[in-house]
């Protein structure tokens, strides 16, 4: 009647069409969720949870809870205002006569609803089993009181209605009118006429009185939120819920009907209890208002109980909500009830039922919305395990929910509807950063696998550029013990690209029962996660090292996601130092070091792999075109401290673009030079290096117009957006010492030496003496300030790999004492100055 009189035919009709429809399309989703495995207590917070995450679940949970709360209190409120008009003393009477002796005031009307809500809360405390007979007694009692009502407004005469309403005078009384079916009537009732409900005092609006409406329809959980005490919830649910829709939506469409057809507008708008004065048995109407809102008030609260014990089991909140989790003998969870029944206790002391409508549906909306995004991305996902057995659903009809839902939503209520968001908000954020991790799975990486897989097929490496090129790291470690600050130093150096951490065991599988790497894995992760690096994790089995590491190259990545760049630590007789006992993530009491981790190799043990298969590596990589970094002292940086000392002067960077193995062909806008001077840029692009100063050395023969080499390479840097400051160094002591080694002059190379594309030649590195080493050592070491970091130009091993070890041991005198080092080889093109 309220909904009638206030709204009229047509805009009943429309709240009606519109309300089923969200509940319509939300029923879709329960029913498919439900149907798709088991389901425990908690109703739709189990299904949001095991759905979306605990984030998403604990946070709708409590949302959920709230809604029932509030539902509760809405239809205890409801039963007061019935209990009232019925036996209340009327307004401006002191004394009561007959029937009516109830007295009238805020302070009475809570009593009023204690004493309703106390009795929902003894029939709750018992159980399931006595609520679902006590709800099953109040179904055949309200079938009846429907089945009276139906028949009333065929038998019952055209009458007046006296109606007294309170004013500041007293009261005031009207007259409204059942004119039984009559065409007039009809008419007069088709439009909306809103006007100030007798109860609150408030003008009513469309979205107000759908805020009351659709709180008639919110049952649909009842059901769902029982999943706990089911037998058969995945029978259950789908066919009980479908049904209760489809009889309540065409019950309220014929009670809609006959209201406007058969009583004024004065009538339907002042006297919400009509019903009784055109019944042919009042007293049953009566009672069947009764029982209506007391069941729904008892649904609500044993649907809030079951939700917070469910809350509670999970231990998503921890201590705040240990105490519901205490049960009966039966397994009722007794005090997650006792605790329902108190905050449903302070929401009473709101005092009208319209008041808190607004708030009730906004919650529930959100709730619905929720439910079906839940059902949306597992549908979305395609995730093989989600086959419900109820097929009559589609993303269309998720996302039609949640539309439904939210534009609802602002429109009963844009500042309850802001706020409830907000509210979800900080749970999600709160459940985000304080909540344990869970084992129920989260769909978030079901939808991840689901793009990511598509964009990699999209991304096409046909189409690279160089003017998009990023580092794409392999960083290939033995022993994390040992590499820890290696692995933070590659972090800041890929550049958002993608980062390895590669891994290579020396066993056979023909030998071992099982795979040895699975229990290693989470080990990796772990550490990744301890580090805060964005890094991958890829190991592999090998006869050797080299073997696994070619291996790696070959494999790891996907699509056009693959390294392009292979980092190792030196090779050299240095002791290992376990870095992750000094390194900042695990300095903390409450941290410890990963143990599945092996101790670290002892000085005097042998190493894994020789001096030879160290340079084949090298070898093989510069084959198979990746570029190489090889890193010295890494170990020994401490990133933390170089970045946090003295501003003035600032950390530097030195960059050695030149080859100091070969002045004879000492370039600095060759393919290796150029990639070296981006990797030191990109490492100064980094947060943690942007105080950082490059500086950039240039080396001078006497007679060589310096100033125009050192023009033309500032030009270079210019082109290429490089900020960097420019060294001269003077080098003829160095070079003497190179050319009095060599068999020739100076110009005595061969010419097709010359012309070769590589920087390094077998017999150069018979040529290049100790001493001279030694002196490109002392000239680098020299330069002072000392950096923080020095990038070094690596030369192309030898073809003959006989020459290996003199090879490496050219490199070791070379960086020697030198500190953190990054020795750098590139083969691909990787600077651009175009736009």
């Amino acid at each position: 009647g309220f909904v009638v009189g206030h709204a009229g035919l047509y805009q009943a009709l429309a709240m009606f069409a519109v309300a089923y429809f969200i509940i319509g399309m939300t029923v879709l989703s329960v029913c498919a969720i439900a149907t798709n495995g088991a389901l425990d207590a908690g109703g739709a917070y189990y299904m949001i949870s095991r759905a979306l995450g605990p984030e998403f679940g604990g946070s709708i949970g409590i949302m959920f809870f709230l809604a029932n709360v509030c539902g509760s209190a809405l239809y205890v409120l409801g039963l007061v205002e019935a209990v009232v008009d019925s036996f209340g003393i009327p307004p401006g009477q002191e004394v009561g006569t007959g029937v009516h002796v109830l007295p009238q005031s805020y302070w009475y009307e809570l009593l009023y609803g204690t004493v309703l809500l106390a009795l929902c809360l003894l029939v709750c405390l018992v159980g399931a089993s006595i609520y679902a007979k006590a709800t099953f007694l109040i179904f055949l009692i309200v079938a009846a009181v429907l089945g009276t009502i139906l028949v009333s407004f065929f038998a019952t005469r055209p009458l007046k209605v006296p109606i007294h309403l309170p004013n500041f005078n007293g009261t005031e009384t009207d007259n409204g009118l059942f004119t039984g079916f009559s065409l007039n009537t009809l008419r007069d009732n088709l439009g909306g006429e809103y006007r100030v409900d007798y109860t609150t005092g408030q003008m009513m609006s469309f979205s107000s009185v759908f805020a009351v409406m659709f709180n008639g329809c919110t049952g649909i959980m009842a059901g769902s939120n029982m999943s706990g005490d089911l037998k058969r919830p995945s029978y259950s649910i789908p066919r009980g819920t479908i049904s209760a829709v489809l009889f309540t939506y065409l019950v309220y469409n014929l009670l809609a009907f006959l209201m406007c057809a058969t009583c004024n507008r004065i009538l339907l708008q002042k006297d919400y209890g009509f019903l009784r004065d055109i019944s042919i048995f009042p007293p049953l109407v009566t009672v069947g208002i009764y029982a209506a809102t007391l069941s729904a008030a008892m649904s609500n609260l044993i649907g809030a109980s079951r939700i917070l014990y469910a809350l509670a089991r999970d231990d998503l909140f921890g201590r705040a909500l240990a105490l519901a989790k205490k049960t009966s003998a039966s397994g009722n969870p007794v005090m997650a009830v006792i605790l329902s029944w108190l905050v449903v206790q302070v929401v009473l002391f709101s005092g009208k039922l319209n008041t808190i409508a607004s708030v009730v549906t906004t919650f529930f909306l959100l709730v619905y919305a929720t439910v079906n995004l839940a059902c949306l991305a597992l549908e979305w996902a395609s995730a093989p395990n989600f086959r419900p057995t109820f097929q009559y659903f589609t993303w269309h009809t998720c996302l039609l929910g949640i539309a439904g839902c939210c534009v609802m939503m602002f429109l009963i209520s844009p500042v309850s509807a802001s706020a409830s968001l907000g509210f979800l908000l900080l749970l999600l954020l709160a459940l985000h950063y304080l909540s344990p991790s869970s084992t129920w799975g989260y769909i978030s990486q079901a939808l991840i696998f689901h793009q990511v897989r598509k964009y990699l097929l999209m991304l096409d490496v046909r189409k690279d550029h160089v003017k998009f090129w990023r580092p794409q790291m392999l960083l290939m470690v033995q022993n994390p013990r040992g590499s820890a600050r290696l692995i933070d130093f590659v972090n800041d150096l890929k550049k958002s690209g993608l980062y390895v951490l590669g891994h290579v065991e020396l066993e056979d599988l023909d030998m071992l029962p099982s795979d040895p790497l699975q229990p290693q894995q989470d080990s990796w992760l772990s550490l990744v996660d301890k580090l805060n690096v964005k890094a991958f994790v890829s190991l592999t089995l090998a006869p050797s090292v080299r073997h696994g590491v070619r291996q790696l190259l070959f494999t790891s990545g996907l699509g056009g996601m693959r390294p392009n760049t292979l980092v190792l630590g030196f090779y050299d007789d240095e002791a290992p130092q376990d870095g992750l006992v000094r390194h900042p993530a695990f300095t903390s009491a409450r941290e410890e070091v990963p143990l599945g981790f092996p101790p670290l190799r002892a000085p005097t043990a042998p190493k894994l792999l020789s001096a030879r298969e160290y340079v084949g590596i090298v070898a093989d990589a510069l084959k198979m075109l990746r570029n190489v970094l090889l890193a010295r002292q890494l170990e020994s940086l401490d990133k933390a401290w170089e970045l946090r000392r003295a501003a003035s002067p600032p950390p530097t960077i030195h960059v050695w673009p030149v080859n100091l193995l070969r002045p004879d062909s000492a370039r600095y806008a060759d393919t290796c030079s150029l990639f070296l001077l981006q990797m030191a840029c990109v490492l100064n692009m980094a947060r943690a290096w942007r105080r950082a100063r490059l500086r950039l050395f240039l080396c001078v023969e006497a007679g060589t117009m310096p100033h125009a080499q050192e023009e033309k390479l500032r030009q270079l840097l210019k082109d290429l957006r490089i900020q960097a400051e420019i060294q001269l160094v003077s080098w003829d002591a160095i070079t003497c010492l190179h050319w009095q080694t060599c068999q020739g002059p100076p110009g005595g190379l061969a010419e097709e030496e010359e012309e070769e594309g590589v920087v390094n030649f077998p017999s150069n590195t018979t040529q290049v003496s100790d001493e001279y080493v030694c002196a490109a050592n002392k000239l680098v070491l020299e330069q002072s300030p000392a950096p923080a970091v020095r990038f070094l130009y690596l030369p192309r091993p030898p073809a003959d790999t006989s020459l290996y070890p003199l090879y490496l041991h050219q490199l070791e005198l070379l960086t020697r004492g030198l500190g953190p080092t990054v020795l750098v080889h590139g083969v691909s093109a990787v600077t651009s100055t175009q736009l």
